[in-house]
């Protein structure tokens, strides 16, 4: 696992609860901003798991 895989993750991660606690204060632009980081969260790890499969 790479820097790219586990930074992805987590920012996965922080992008779910902070569209959750978006969803909850009924606050739509945390919720937007949420989504938005998974989606960045995702790319990144998709281009550690890119890096990993191309050192193999």
């Amino acid at each position: 696992m790479n820097k790219d895989q586990v930074k992805g993750s987590l920012k996965e991660v922080a992008g779910k609860v902070q569209e959750k606690t978006g969803e909850l204060t009924g606050n739509t632009s945390q919720q937007v901003k949420g989504a938005a980081k998974q989606v960045e969260g995702n790319v990144q790890k998709s281009y550690g798991d890119a890096k990993e499969a191309a050192k193999n």
